[in-house]
């Protein structure tokens, strides 16, 4: 049976580069933001290259929990997530056969990459208050936390904190997850030629950086309307 992963992530985190990481194992198949049409397609969200992702994807929520629901064709199937794009009928709360992780991102950083690619207007944009609202459900639902781990811990220690965040989805950590072929991938979906330029030019996890954005008075608000959920994650966050 297939062990499925559920990564719930915000947008404009290394949420790509963790695709990767784990697409090269060889027992893991990937799946890149299967719900993203059907959130395009219920929001009228207008972003890079919409019209194409609605036109060549399934946009039915229910249709797609079927699909992630399924079985892949290796033992472990990774699915990339956005909290932010369920705002259909389905949630986590549909999802029991998974396992679920949240990747997070200090809010300035996210705040700061998204407006450098789109328009950001509105916090819910960036998803913390539904993964807060997750994650909680997740801990409720199985009577302890699920995992979390936080962007700037996973490139300061690719290899310590992806072998506890292994353990605590009780599968085995490899060295096959530290290095990526570098170039598009045949998983990523069609909006990658807008967003993944960066990983796309990557073969492994980047240095972390070394300093905070700069950002306008807008988006600084808007960041700081995201931290109190950002930090209750944070409190959980595993470490290597």
């Amino acid at each position: 049976m297939t062990i499925r992963i559920a990564m719930w992530s915000g947008p404009r985190n290394i949420s790509t580069a963790m695709m990767r990481s784990f697409g090269a194992r060889s027992d893991t198949a990937v799946s890149d933001e299967p719900f993203l049409g059907a959130y395009l397609k219920a929001s009228g969200e207008r972003q890079p290259m919409a019209d194409e992702i609605v036109a060549t994807m399934d946009c039915d929520f229910h249709s797609v929990l079927g699909s992630v629901g399924g079985e892949a064709d290796r033992p472990i199937w990774y699915q990339k997530h956005m909290p932010h794009h369920m705002v259909g009928a389905v949630s986590i709360a549909d999802m029991p056969n998974h396992r679920h992780a949240f990747l997070i991102r200090t809010p300035e950083r996210v705040a700061a990459s998204y407006a450098a690619k789109n328009r950001l207007e509105r916090p819910e944009v960036l998803g913390y208050g539904t993964m807060r609202r997750y994650f909680e459900m997740e801990a409720e639902r199985t009577g302890r936390p699920p995992a979390v781990v936080d962007s700037d811990d996973v490139l300061a220690d690719p290899a310590g904190t992806l072998a506890a965040l292994c353990a605590a989805l009780d599968i085995p950590f490899t060295d096959e997850m530290l290095s990526w072929e570098r170039g598009p991938h045949r998983e990523d979906g069609i909006w990658g030629a807008h967003w993944y330029a960066s990983v796309n030019a990557s073969t492994t996890f980047a240095p972390p950086p070394k300093t905070m954005p700069q950002l306008s008075a807008e988006h600084h608000a808007i960041a700081e309307a995201c931290r109190a959920d950002y930090e209750a994650l944070y409190r959980h966050r595993l470490v290597a």
